[in-house]
């Protein structure tokens, strides 16, 4: 029997499953064996490489925040029209000889993508060929779509710059053709192109269908749009939906921002869509109404209430948290009404709310072992903070420990601890408080020694140049 982990060219059948992806469409999924699941994850980590600044999704260090921020520069000192696009069956439609064309690397791992791509699928004790698109459902599958789309951005950047369009009377009318005058951003097979002139975006928009086209694929006509961030563009509204977040622009009063030298007469919003709250209020109330027992409904609901708050936390999203820290203690007196029909308020207010820190009206139980207040989340309890997107075209692979120690909670090389201690020490070396730079040497040290009973928990634990670890380690010897 061949290792486990080894590229032998071959591809085992996979199985296609359907999930539900919108009310009336399903997504295709194709499960690969454990065998080649792990086949797969070695690949990618082989082939893991530098796409371009602006791609973000499905990449280590990069998420949909960052997209959003590079949106958010993009527009915040100037308005601009936006192909909000998403591209048909990305997936399912993606042409094989075009991506094995963009892949470079060596013969044995391209031999063994080209026998992923082909491998047969089983559905309904049948197995069927596949001609087209990738595996969606296995672990490549998203880094052989940034593959075949890499190249979006740079060419729409050339086109941008070759680009001629005259007005009547014969003129240029885009004067600017320069690289930095367009913006692209594309989160894995959503995307928008960003630019001042509507003429642009509409030729853009041509173009961008060209290319799609040499790789098999077309946009998705019913969400792909051309609007404009202030105001109404041919029957569209303003702004656009993006990742679940609703980006917009609103004029103010001509002073009204006094802290950039120029005066807007614009601010820029971004705050989460309407249908993505919709959507998660409905399930909301969902667990409210299937639930009996508060200690399982306080189980259910807090993971949802924080982990919708920590997505929306990085934007104007306090209004919206406010609103629903309302909707739901509605909905929870309404369950409470429903649970005990025959029950006073002041009973039920006794039994439900409590006081907890400078909060009287606090939803929660009593532990039964130890008597302590089991609360619900609230969704203002999550600070708003600004996001920071990360620098041009950086990768966790690029050597660069300090700066993605600060951004990652897991870094893909250097272990947990040392990227916590990292935080911890803000960058500074504990013996002579210098920084770290990427080329120095850091070495994990115990501040009370082994031989002096001190212990491997992290607590016990700093980082140091490999230097000023030396030092270290010949007082404290000296001191025995």
């Amino acid at each position: 029997m061949l290792p486990l982990f080894i590229l032998d060219g071959k591809a085992s059948p996979t199985r296609r499953i359907y999930i539900p992806k919108d009310k009336n469409e399903d997504r295709p999924l194709r499960i690969p064996t454990i065998r080649e699941r792990a086949k797969q994850y070695l690949a990618l980590l082989a082939l893991e490489a530098p796409f371009e600044a602006n791609s973000y999704g499905f990449r280590p260090g990069r998420s949909c925040h960052d997209a959003i921020e590079a949106i958010f520069i993009a527009i915040n000192q100037k308005p601009k029209y936006v192909l909000d696009a998403d591209i048909q069956g990305c997936f399912n439609e993606i042409d094989h000889n075009a991506l094995l064309a963009k892949l470079s690397t060596f013969p044995a791992m391209k031999k063994q993508i080209k026998a992923w791509l082909k491998a047969e699928i089983l559905e309904d004790n049948v197995y069927l060929t596949v001609e087209k698109g990738t595996s969606q459902g296995s672990l490549i599958s998203p880094l052989l779509m940034n593959i075949a789309l890499h190249g979006m951005e740079q060419a729409v950047i050339e086109f941008m710059k070759s680009l001629q369009l005259k007005g009547p009377d014969g003129k240029n009318i885009v004067k600017r053709r320069r690289a930095s005058s367009i913006n692209i951003i594309r989160y894995a097979d959503d995307f928008v192109i960003l630019h001042e002139n509507a003429l642009v975006i509409e030729s853009c928009k041509k173009f961008i269908q060209n290319f799609l086209l040499s790789l098999g694929l077309k946009l998705k006509d019913n969400k792909t749009r051309i609007c404009h961030t202030l105001h109404n563009f041919e029957g569209e509204p303003t702004g656009f939906d993006f990742l679940g977040f609703n980006i917009c622009q609103y004029p103010i009063g001509k002073y009204a921002v006094r802290k950039t030298k120029v005066a807007l007469t614009f601010r820029t919003l971004i705050r989460p869509s309407k249908s993505k709250i919709k959507e998660h209020f409905d399930k909301m109330k969902k667990i409210i109404g299937k639930t009996r027992k508060t200690d399982v409904l306080l189980m259910e609901l807090n993971p949802k209430i924080l982990g919708w708050a920590r997505y929306y936390h990085t934007v104007a999203s306090y209004k919206t948290f406010k609103w629903f820290d309302t909707l739901l203690f509605r909905a929870l007196l309404k369950w409470q009404y429903k649970k005990h029909p025959t029950r006073s308020r002041k009973w039920l207010n006794n039994l439900y709310y409590h006081k907890k820190e400078e909060k009287n009206w606090v939803f929660g139980m009593k532990s039964p072992k130890n008597n302590e207040l089991i609360s619900l989340k609230s969704y203002t309890d999550v600070p708003i903070k600004r996001f920071v997107k990360v620098k041009g075209e950086k990768s966790p692979y690029d050597g660069d420990m300090l700066y993605w120690s600060f951004r990652l909670n897991n870094h893909p090389i250097i272990s947990g601890n040392v990227s916590k201690l990292l935080k911890k020490q803000k960058g500074l070396c504990n013996f002579c408080n210098l920084p770290f730079f990427p080329t120095d040497i850091i070495e994990r040290d115990h501040v009370i020694p082994l031989s002096k009973n001190g212990t491997h928990k992290i607590s016990n634990m700093q980082l140091l140049h490999g230097h000023c670890h030396k030092i270290k380690t010949a007082n404290d010897r000296k001191l025995m």
